[in-house]
């Protein structure tokens, strides 16, 4: 008899428990049901935060490994051993108060605004054209000055081609199956985009906002022919670009054969210093802060190749530590995407899915240059790299998934996103 009260006690006690302690859909790798302990979920996903903040963390402490001996080349002599750091840090605090606003505002209103913040970031790509208005660095102009650190608009046009590729692909979903109709405005946004930043030039930024436009068509559902017919004009595209510019086919010959002596001075210069670098590690590497490398043999040691500073200093282990955290953070953020169209929020999910699209294909072309296996590309690595546009967009992606999960999870508790 005692036992019978017993159950019964444990009975009305587990349907007396706030609602909120279980989720009526999948969370993680994990199921609520029967014979399972009810999730005691948060507000978000903190996991992903923790992730993401280690590789702040460790970009930061990078960042100024990689450019402390900077000052000691004449052309950085006026620079103190710290100003990376500082500046780099400043870009920290600025991305994070940015992060903390866009979690602020709900997937709705980017919604709305996805179309203003793409003919927003339109004007600035036009704008950083303009002389004395766009900052031009060796031979490129793609940034505009605002004082305490640099803005470049190409970092702003892949949150706005993502926002408004997935808002396009909402509005067309009925279409979606004709060429004209569904796709063939979408490409017309994207050539615009992509001649203004040739015009920069910056063909990695081009590369990285097709490859997101492409993958939210594809998720979005748009007729498999009509996605490899577009994916076949780029390629193409691509490929006029590099055979029509001197200065790009030497790169490719350069990856081709970087040790002879014509392309170890020349434009393979970057590479062979990378892979010395990586070499040098070994297994476990030769410490923080005893690269040889970095002592200005290897350019721009501190942006487009810290993985390379990485890989000397932690070796082996520490660049498969990098990649493991960049796939689980692109994994993560994909499964967050899909959850998000599980509760029929198309919207929020290709936005997800597109912000991991975006952040692991860009680290793995950055990581493919860095060991040599990709030409020389000029994009940073997210997250880890200096740069404080890049640092500052990135984190606000990160912000709007975040946003995304929290609103899925309301949802999941029977509230509203």
């Amino acid at each position: 008899m005692s036992t019978l009260a017993q159950q019964f006690t444990g009975f009305f006690s587990r349907i007396s428990r706030p609602a909120a302690d279980a989720l009526p859909v999948r969370l993680g790798t994990s199921r609520a049901g029967a014979g399972s302990t009810p999730h005691h979920v948060s507000g978000f996903d903190q996991p992903l935060v923790w992730v993401a903040v280690v590789l702040l963390v460790w970009g930061l402490v990078m960042v100024y490994s990689a450019s402390i001996a900077m000052p000691d080349n004449p052309k950085f002599a006026n620079y103190a051993h710290t100003h990376f750091l500082l500046r780099h840090a400043i870009s920290l605090v600025v991305a994070f108060v940015g992060a903390l606003v866009a979690f602020q505002i709900p997937v709705a209103t980017w919604e709305k605004v996805a179309p203003w913040l793409f003919v927003a970031s339109l004007v600035l790509l036009i704008a950083v054209l303009i002389p004395h208005i766009g900052k031009g660095v060796n031979g490129a102009r793609r940034w505009i000055s605002l004082g305490i650190m640099n803005f470049q608009p190409s970092e702003l046009a892949k949150l706005a081609v993502l926002l408004y590729a997935s808002d396009y692909m909402v509005r067309k979903m009925d279409v979606k199956e004709d060429f004209f109709r569904a796709v063939a405005p979408m490409a017309v946004a994207i050539a615009v985009v992509g001649l203004l930043l040739l015009a920069e030039p910056d063909m990695g930024a081009f590369m990285v906002i097709a490859v997101i436009a492409m993958g939210i068509l594809f998720l979005g559902g748009v007729n498999a022919r009509m996605f490899f017919l577009i994916a076949a004009i780029l390629v193409v595209a691509f490929g006029l670009m590099i055979a029509l510019s001197d200065w790009r086919r030497e790169r490719i010959f350069a990856y081709l054969d970087p040790w002879t002596e014509k392309n170890a001075l020349g434009k393979g210069y970057q590479l062979t210093h990378s892979l010395i670098a990586i070499g040098r590690g070994e297994i476990f590497g030769v410490g923080l802060g005893g690269s040889v490398e970095k002592l200005n043999w290897l350019p721009e040691a501190h942006t487009d190749f810290l993985l390379a500073v990485i890989g000397e200093e932690f070796g082996l282990i520490g660049v498969i530590a990098v990649i493991g955290m960049f796939l689980w953070m692109t994994r993560r953020i994909m499964h967050i995407g899909r959850q998000a169209i599980a509760l029929d929020r198309v919207f929020a999910g290709l936005v997800a899915q597109g912000v991991g699209i975006w952040m692991g294909f860009q680290a793995f072309i950055n990581m493919g240059v860095n060991l040599g296996a990709l030409p020389t590309k000029g994009l940073t690595l997210p997250l880890m790299s200096y740069g404080g546009s890049a640092i500052l967009i990135s984190l606000v992606a990160l912000s709007i998934v975040l946003r995304i999960d929290y609103e899925n999870r309301q949802l999941m508790h029977g509230g509203r996103a």
